[in-house]
């Protein structure tokens, strides 16, 4: 098999050679080649030592010395180039403690973590696979090196990775790969959050989110998002579901763009209904309320996840108000708006429908007419520049600084104003707004 390397990843594995030693694309970089995927990077392995690679090259830096690895920088770009290694003992359940730099690049391929990202491959000598990568990659399967046991025992993450390239390529898990998973999943405890969060996310914002149901049939999701498992036992009798609430959560990821913050808040939107949920005397589930529940179990879960300020307010911001279902007019719409912030009404459109997809097709089309309805009016309100927030109004601060305002009844008699306009824009001028101001003012100063 030849594969089409990039002109500098050839030039530098030639340069190797050249040296008297091996050199190889190995890893991702070659399943993906094979796929007809683009590479993300490569990352070149070869029987030469750091100080060789050091030697030969002019430009490096020590990236990771002490396991092998040098970044060669050549002709503008930068490559990974790490010394065919033995990892020692994982004392750590994620790092080995030592490394034994080795001859053989068999020996090297062992080590990792599973078979289609164990194969190595230069113009020289082609491809090298020596643990039945390629078998895999056409029976579209993961599979652990050697040992599955092992490779889990050494590297807990490797848990999570396993079923988020299997939500990448559309791939199942192998066998005695899954049940190796099943029991070490526990071991998942000793990995940091940012490890957990940087595959949960790579999953989510896969191909096929839907792998999601493998953590849970996997044991996976139970150490390291528990509250999913609530979710998969709790029922959703009522025409508007036709399955529980994790079901009901997977198809919403489906039905949803490939972004981080939204696929975040479909995972997250009903995390509250479990608690909220109430049966009535028909034998019917209510969750009332659950959209304030769900979003302050996201903005608890996106923090133990580490996950970055940003991220988590405008993921609490969609989950809060997933729910809002404004009528299809203009000043429903605008007020809609403003609850959600104008910046964010098309991420919550597209979260109101992926939540309506995500349900049973009872009045599903009158359903997704009304988020229609409501895309449709909000875009003309923002064409038109509609007043919807407080910088837009024809008075500020400084006018009701003028009027003997202070302190927090200057926020109060601008929000006031705000919802006046919104509900009449044409309330939007100075003088009717500063009426309304004096008059509140008044009032204020009255009741003291």
């Amino acid at each position: 098999m030849r594969l089409k390397l990039p002109a500098k990843v050839k030039a530098v594995i030639d340069i190797i050679n050249s040296n008297g030693y091996e050199a190889y694309a190995v890893g991702g970089c070659v399943r993906d080649l094979i796929l007809a995927r683009e590479p993300g990077d490569f990352d070149i392995t070869t029987s030469a030592l750091p100080e060789d690679i050091k030697r030969i090259f002019k430009r490096t830096v020590d990236t990771g010395i002490a396991h092998g690895t040098v970044t060669v920088l050549y002709g503008g770009e930068s490559f990974e180039v790490t010394t065919y290694r033995i990892d020692g003992t994982y004392e750590d359940g994620r790092h080995p403690s030592s490394v034994t730099f080795t001859p053989s690049l068999a020996e090297d391929l062992k080590r990792r973590d599973f078979t289609i990202n164990a194969m190595a491959y230069s113009d020289r000598d082609g491809l090298v696979d020596l643990n039945g990568g390629m078998a895999d990659l056409q029976a579209r399967r993961i599979r652990c090196v050697g040992d599955a046991d092992e490779r889990f025992t050494e590297d807990a993450l490797r848990i999570l990775r396993a079923v988020r390239f299997a939500a990448q390529l559309d791939f199942s898990i192998e066998k005695e790969t899954a049940y190796a998973i099943r029991n070490h999943a526990g071991n998942l405890r000793q990995v940091s959050a940012e490890r957990i969060r940087t595959e949960l996310i790579k999953l989510l914002t896969s191909p096929h989110p839907e792998k999601l149901k493998d953590l849970y049939d996997l044991g996976v999701t139970a150490v390291v998002l528990p509250e999913f498992d609530r979710l998969m036992a709790t029922p959703q009798n009522t025409p508007h579901h036709d399955a529980n609430v994790g079901i009901h959560t997977i198809r919403t990821l489906t039905n949803i763009a490939a972004d981080p913050v939204l696929r975040l808040t479909m995972l997250l939107h009903d995390m509250g209904k479990p608690a909220c949920r109430t049966i009535d005397g028909t034998g019917r589930d209510h969750f009332k309320g659950h959209a304030a529940v769900s979003a302050k179990m996201a903005e608890k879960i996106l923090r133990r996840l580490k996950c970055d300020n940003d991220t988590i307010s405008r993921v609490v911001n969609l989950v809060k108000w997933h729910d809002l279902r404004p009528k299809p007019d203009e000043r429903s719409v605008r007020r809609a708006m403003v609850k959600v912030g104008p910046a964010a009404f098309a991420d919550y459109i597209a979260v109101r429908r992926a939540d309506e997809l995500g349900k049973s097709a009872y009045k599903r089309e009158e359903k997704l007419a009304l988020v229609d309805a409501a895309e449709r009016i909000a875009k003309e309100q923002l064409q038109k520049d509609a007043c919807l927030s407080v910088r837009q109004l024809a008075i500020n601060g400084s006018d009701l600084l003028a009027i003997g305002a202070k302190g927090r009844e200057v926020g109060e008699i601008l929000n006031g104003a705000l919802a006046l306009v919104v509900d009449d824009q044409e309330m939007n001028t100075r003088e009717a707004l500063m009426e309304y101001a004096r008059f509140e003012h008044s009032k204020r100063n009255a009741a003291v």
